[in-house]
């Protein structure tokens, strides 16, 4: 609601600035009360403060509720979370259009005023909130992601938690809030791991040395993922092998790409992954890579 009110103030001080303005050029300058009378609705701003209070609760309201029915049926948390952003940019969009039309005295002045001088107001004092309005509804067109994918941009990853007016809330895995501007996602890139869906795929990496036993380290990984409780089994599950240069060695890498059954999970995914794996590697003396020294024998 902020957003609303910052945009509504700069609009309704634009045309009152340039109402006196004009008046000034055509007789001399009255009293301010007077001149602001001409154009505002005291009264009506008085109502616009009601308004405004009651799209912010009925915004409180609707948050509340779809992360109650988020909640209780899981599998619709997406959906749900994308009709509450649709929500907000009506309550939004609607708020400000109230607020115009309670709070200005509207007729063929201040439509003159408004078509020759708020642009060029709104253009220096909130061009920033400008450009993030219009890039917020860029991204709910062309979709680059949604409220509730996992989504890495400018070195911070996470789930989207809302797509507002001027900023996109992200919740990083370490449970803090990120505010981006709508902007920033025009000119940067963006990338998101499970695009509407609640399974993504994760890729885990595994080093042995390349004295090992591969194809047996290679059958311990797979059935790792496979016995999973986290993992989605109705997409492929895959092992690739190969061979890597690191800091000053030469190792096998095992790649495991698998689908976790929900975003939530990634976490406890790798993590249930990696201790099987740990665990059958020991068991099995599948070693990690170390320097391995040859014997040259004279010719």
């Amino acid at each position: 609601m902020k957003t609303v009110l910052l945009g509504a103030l700069s609009l309704l001080a634009a045309v009152v600035a340039a109402s006196s303005a004009h008046a000034q050029m055509e007789a001399p300058p009255p009293d301010l009360v007077i001149q602001l009378s001409k154009v505002v609705r005291w009264g009506g701003v008085a109502t616009s403060l009601f308004v405004v209070a009651g799209a912010w609760m009925v915004l409180r309201v609707q948050t509340e509720l779809v992360v109650r029915l988020s909640q209780q049926f899981s599998t619709k948390r997406l959906t749900l979370q994308k009709f509450g952003t649709i929500f907000q940019f009506i309550v939004y969009v609607a708020t400000a259009i109230v607020v115009m039309l309670l709070s200005l005295r509207i007729d063929e002045r201040v439509l003159a005023v408004i078509g020759g001088t708020v642009a060029v107001a709104v253009g220096f004092a909130i061009k920033d909130l400008v450009a993030s309005f219009i890039a917020g509804i860029i991204i709910m067109i062309d979709r680059p992601f949604q409220v509730g994918d996992r989504v890495s941009f400018g070195g911070e990853y996470g789930d989207i938690i809302a797509i507002g007016l001027r900023s996109v809330r992200m919740r990083t895995l370490d449970d803090n809030i990120v505010t981006i501007p709508n902007n920033k996602f025009l000119s940067d890139l963006s990338s998101s791991g499970n695009y509407g869906e609640l399974d993504m795929q994760v890729v885990m990496d595994f080093l042995i040395g390349l004295d090992q036993d591969v194809t047996r380290a290679r059958d311990i990984v797979n059935q790792a993922g496979l016995t999973s409780r986290y993992v989605f089994l109705s997409k492929p599950i895959q092992v690739l092998v190969k061979q890597v240069s690191e800091a000053n060695y030469v190792a096998v890498r095992l790649r495991l790409k698998a689908y976790v059954l929900d975003t939530k999970y990634e976490k406890a995914f790798e993590t249930d992954v990696n201790l099987r794996v740990l665990e059958a590697f020991a068991k099995e003396k599948i070693q990690p890579p170390a320097l391995l020294h040859r014997s040259i024998m004279p010719g």
